[in-house]
């Protein structure tokens, strides 16, 4: 999947490579397979930048990288910009002028994703996690409270309560069981 991102962004000189992902996971994780690759530095918007300086105080190696913000008046052709979903279509793109759009998700499994949102390309990457590996996580970092954001939040709290012994509850998330997301 890196070495697809860096084909298309090699391939698209004369025009700013705009590729949304989620600023928190997604993003970091895109920088870091992709400095495996090169270390040309790319763009960020500021919300996934923020993100990004936690990883690297942690040491995660990843790929350099400069807000739009401390770009000023720079041309963007030839450049790669990772921005959050939220930013398409938003007046923050018309700086960019000639561009093309990617997605990286592992929505984009599903057959014809890329063609009803619009990008003009997609780059499958899902980083959802099995159960096991979730609760291996929880405990290797030695956390005391868990908030559960995705997925079956309500029930893996409720068993990181009840197994683990830890605070646990699912912020935001809305399931059957609790359609407040509560």
């Amino acid at each position: 999947m890196a070495g697809e991102i860096l084909s298309w962004w090699s391939g698209n000189s004369s025009k700013a490579s705009i590729l949304f992902c989620y600023a928190l996971g997604k993003a970091e994780r895109l920088l870091a397979e992709l400095a495996r690759l090169t270390d040309r530095p790319c763009f960020v918007h500021g919300a996934i930048e923020n993100v990004v300086e936690v990883y690297r105080q942690l040491g995660v190696p990843l790929l350099p990288t400069r807000t739009i913000a401390d770009a000023g008046e720079k041309k963007f052709a030839g450049q790669l910009i990772l921005a959050p979903i939220t930013a398409r279509g938003s007046p923050w793109m018309k700086r960019f002028g000639d561009f093309e759009t990617a997605f990286a998700s592992g929505l984009l499994r599903v057959r014809g994703t890329r063609r009803r949102r619009g990008f003009d390309r997609g780059f499958v990457i899902s980083d959802h996690a099995d159960w096991g590996s979730v609760l291996r996580t929880i405990r290797e970092t030695g956390c005391s409270r868990v908030l559960a954001t995705h997925g079956f939040a309500q029930p893996l709290a409720q068993f990181v309560r009840e197994t683990m012994g830890l605070s646990a509850s699912a912020v935001g998330a809305v399931t059957e069981q609790d359609p407040e997301g509560d």
